[in-house]
């Protein structure tokens, strides 16, 4: 909820409140034991729902001046490499038996899900040699938190990590922190900070976050993936599109129920 529809519904509130008290007074039929009830049961009312806009900004606001967590760092084999190829980052060693394209974003909630779930497994995978990820970090949901523009800025910083070999450690890292859908997301100085936590030490990767290096090209790649028939699916609802996330094996999407995950590395995913 932005702030104008805040205002707009505190402004309400507030008159409704007026209009009850005036009422109570019109109706008590001048007692004033009955009015004096009635205000402080309005009294009350409004209390609650200050209190409660307070709580709103304060739970939409938990991000602001909080470090993001890096937590472990995930430990990539000898051999594995990161790659960014415009706005796709390979993660696999040469020669990997399967490849998928993952398609996600750092604020969508059901993608956060799929990193918990198979996370650890995929990077296993990766690190036997099983399998490349390729990973397209999306800006589905960029006007979904408030302020907009997260779902862009992380992405554009996920790049700029790749380019310094810490790409893995920064993706593991924001989706272990995501924030929510609708709420306030991470800043530039604060992806800045995780940078520098998983150990970027140079000064472009802080330069490429700031700039929005990869905006266009993340931009143009999102376009590119929403309007690709070979990536839509069915949703609940009789809904027929893209999503996020989304798992494709030779640029064809794939069911994501059950184990996917073992499907794919056995050749019988579909």
């Amino acid at each position: 909820m932005g702030g104008a529809a805040r205002s707009a519904r505190k402004n309400r509130q507030q008159a409704q409140a007026a209009r009850s008290v005036a009422q109570a007074r019109g109706t008590a039929g001048g007692d004033p034991k009955k009015v004096a009830i009635i205000v402080a049961a309005v009294v009350v009312l409004a209390a609650l729902v200050i209190g409660g806009v307070i709580w709103i900004n304060s739970n939409k606001n938990s991000t602001a001046g909080t470090a993001i967590q890096p937590g472990a760092t995930p430990t990539l084999a000898a051999g594995v490499v990161e790659k960014r190829d415009g706005a796709v980052v390979s993660v696999g060693k040469p020669g990997a038996a399967k490849t998928i394209d993952l398609y996600a974003d750092f604020l969508c909630p059901y993608c956060g899900q799929l990193q918990k779930d198979y996370g650890p497994r995929m990077e296993q995978a990766i690190n036997n040699g099983q399998l490349t990820v390729r990973y397209h970090m999306l800006t589905l949901l960029n006007d979904r938190s408030d302020p907009p523009g997260y779902s862009l800025e992380s992405a554009n910083a996920a790049l700029a990590a790749a380019d310094e070999q810490k790409f893995t450690a920064f993706h593991d890292a924001l989706f272990k922190n995501q924030p929510e859908e609708g709420q306030r997301g991470y800043d530039k100085a604060q992806l800045i900070k995780l940078g520098q936590d998983v150990g970027i030490t140079g000064l472009k990767f802080a330069q490429t976050v700031n700039a929005g290096t990869y905006d266009a090209q993340l931009q143009t790649a999102f376009q590119q993936a929403e309007n690709d028939p070979n990536l839509a699916q069915d949703f609940p609802g009789g809904q027929h599109g893209f999503g996020t996330p989304t798992i494709a094996i030779n640029g064809k999407a794939i069911s994501a129920s059950g184990d996917w995950l073992t499907n794919v590395l056995n050749g019988t995913a579909s």
